[in-house]
């Protein structure tokens, strides 16, 4: 299981970074998890084909989330002129917000004839559900974003990767994260506690619980842009963008 950083941005792009997008190659499929609304230049930037993509699956329905659906749909039929199917699965309220999101930037584009097969899948926040192979959990969380906000579990039967969206503290992520090889948390400031959001201080004081083999910090704002050392310093690892670790 091969990780890719293709966005590690805020949704403000704070840093220069791209927004919230993940790519997870195993030997069954190439995922994206989240794809924000500057996943087409950030794709592009690494190196990967947006058309080698098979399943693109979402923590929550916000723009820096989820946005980049739109141009990935576009890129497939004019630019890509793919032909594999493509998966989308999110969160109760996937099947509703995609085919919107896409009428809101390209009229008629959520019921346009294209040359590849699309189909949107909601996985059930806590049953375990296959995705293309992967053995994916969610949990909710807590964050506003108009539908369930998820951390998700990711398993190949060999390695796991987990993610916690976007959330303040919740006891929900430890079973997420437990015994992961990697579990992506956002780490939005470095001490105000705000609503939906993480911050360093509390990751800080909970690290050892989250009893992960690795811990990637994410989703920075400025505040804690100025402090990665700090979090480099406690063991942590520091999502960049274009970042390539093997699990």
């Amino acid at each position: 299981m091969r990780l890719t950083v293709v966005g590690s941005g805020d949704a403000f792009g704070s840093g220069g970074r791209f927004n919230t997008c993940f790519h997870l190659a195993t030997e069954r499929a190439s995922c994206l998890i989240d794809c924000g609304a500057s996943a087409m230049p950030a794709l592009k930037v690494c190196g990967i084909d947006p058309n080698t993509i098979d399943a693109v699956i979402l923590s929550h329905l916000h723009g820096d989330h989820f946005g980049g659906i739109p141009f990935l749909m576009l890129d497939g039929q004019y630019l890509g002129r793919r032909e594999k199917p493509l998966l989308f699965a999110g969160p109760p309220g996937t099947a509703a917000r995609i085919p919107a999101a896409m009428e809101v930037f390209f009229t008629n584009s959520s019921k346009a004839n294209y040359r590849f097969p699309w189909s949107i899948v909601e996985i059930p926040v806590g049953e375990p559900t296959d995705v293309l192979g992967l053995r994916v959990l969610s949990a909710e969380v807590i964050h506003n974003s108009g539908a369930p906000s998820t951390a998700l579990r990711l398993s190949d039967g060999q390695k796991t990767f987990a993610y916690s969206g976007d959330t303040q503290w919740t006891d929900a992520l430890l079973p997420i994260a437990a015994g992961a090889d990697l579990f992506i948390l956002e780490c939005y400031d470095y001490e105000r506690e705000l609503t939906g959001h993480m911050n360093w201080k509390t990751i800080r004081r909970r690290l050892k619980d989250f009893a992960a083999r690795r811990v990637m910090i994410t989703h920075m704002n400025p505040t804690m842009l100025a402090r990665i050392d700090e979090a480099r310093a406690a063991g942590v690892l520091v999502a960049e963008d274009g970042l390539v670790l093997e699990l």
